[in-house]
Parts: C-alpha cells; structure tokens; sequence
C-alpha cells in the first residue's frame, strides 16, 4: 500500500464517494487505502453522545473532548501520521498544499461538527485546514476535496503524471481551453493548430492560453507568477 488514509467522522457513510472513479480504481489496485472510523464507537455517554452544550452559554452544541481523543488514540494505533482537522482557523488549502501532503505516506484526517471542537482537542491535532471564508454543515463536506486533490497527485492513482501537471493551479496557472470532436460545433471551429499536428506549436499555444486565462480571470494568481523568457515571448507571438 502507498498511501494510507484514516478519517475520523460522525458520518462515514459520506465517504462512499470514495469508492468510485479515480479514487476507487486506485483502491482496488491498492495504491490507497482509505478508512473511516465513527467517532460514536468511542464516546462513553450512554446514549452514544459526541456533543455538549458550551460552558459560558451559547447556540450549538460542541463535540466533546473524550470521544474524539479516544478516536485519535485508537487511529494512531495504526497510523502515525500527522492528524489534520478540517476547521475554520487552519489555513486555506490549495494546490501547494496538496502536493506536500501527496507526499506523505500516512494522514488522519478529524472531520468537526455542531458549533466546533473542545479546545483541549487542539492539542493532539498537527495542522488544520480551511477551504476558505465560508460556513459547511460539517468537515466532511471540506475533507472529501481535500483528500480528492491529494489522492490524485500519487504516484499511479491517475494514468500518467501528465494529467495532472497541466492541470489548473497545478503550476500556478489556470488551465488551457480545451476542445473535441466535433471540428465544427454551431458554426464554431476548433482553433486550427490544435488539428495542426505540429506539437510544438499546440505546446506554445496550450502555453499562452494558459497564461492569458489567468491574467484575466484570476490577475492574482498571474501576479504570482514567475513568467520565463520563453513566456514573456509566447504572449508576444499571440494576439490575445
């Protein structure tokens, strides 16, 4: 096995998701192996409780300390890599984010849920991430694109390295129009060098799209960028 994957949730059965496309196919070759583990199975509340009301008052309920714990002491049994919560005060993930991660060979993944997590759960966490400044019914619906993106970057999870690199975001560009039969679709024709043959030409063109796209949709990202001699002259060549 690769890479192993544990996550912690009230709600496993969200992650069946995983058990189709790229991500499933990987599973069954066993490049990847993802595991959800209830994080009920291990509260001592009689009546399988997971959450509290907030000391000092408050809307919401508030996952309690001991069943979440216990739940990460049982995973590290078996896992030992870093545990990451989905949650507000991580930082914002992206695509380099995934690439470090795509590296690691074990992560435990803490799915949050109600108003938050005791804040005496921090301490046996190693990195919380956010998707960004907004509000999710749950962490699952957050750690699902998370383990997405960097199951994919894997070596062996996609059919070539290829389909990734090109990718938006992947070099900190947005991706490249793309097109496919047929030629003529409502009178609007694929642009003629992609028919060509001529694959440096579609490289350079792949290329300028990409860098256009980007400094016109998302002028921050093409900020960023860290353009080459041979970029600077691909936009050029290109009546954009």
């Amino acid at each position: 096995m690769d890479v192993r994957i544990d996550i912690l949730t009230l709600f496993p059965e969200m992650f069946d998701v995983f058990n189709h496309s790229i991500i499933g196919k990987a599973r069954e070759k066993g490049i990847v192996s993802i595991n959800t583990w209830d994080i009920r199975e291990y509260t001592k509340d009689k009546h399988r409780k997971v959450d509290d009301y907030p000391y000092g008052g408050g809307a919401g309920m508030v996952m309690a300390a001991q069943p979440v714990v216990d739940s990460i002491r049982k995973v590290r049994e078996h896992n030992s890599g870093k545990v990451i919560f989905l949650g507000p005060r991580g930082r914002t993930f992206n695509q380099e984010m995934a690439k470090e991660l795509s590296a690691e060979k074990e992560l435990v993944f803490l799915c949050g849920h109600y108003e938050g997590i005791d804040e005496r759960i921090y301490k046996h966490i190693d990195m919380e991430i956010s998707l960004g400044d907004f509000v999710l019914t749950g962490g699952e619906m957050a750690c699902i694109p998370v383990v997405d993106s960097i199951l994919r970057l894997v070596p062996g999870v996609l059919s070539s390295s290829e389909s990734f690199t090109d990718e938006s975001f992947y070099s900190g560009a947005l991706e490249y129009p793309h097109y496919t039969r047929p030629a003529v679709f409502e009178g609007e024709e694929v642009p003629a060098v992609l028919m060509s043959g001529h694959h440096e030409n579609v490289r350079k063109w792949r290329r300028a799209m990409s860098l256009a796209i980007t400094r016109k949709r998302r002028p921050d990202l093409f900020e960023k960028l860290e353009l080459t001699k041979e970029d600077i002259k691909i936009l050029s060549n290109f009546e954009i």
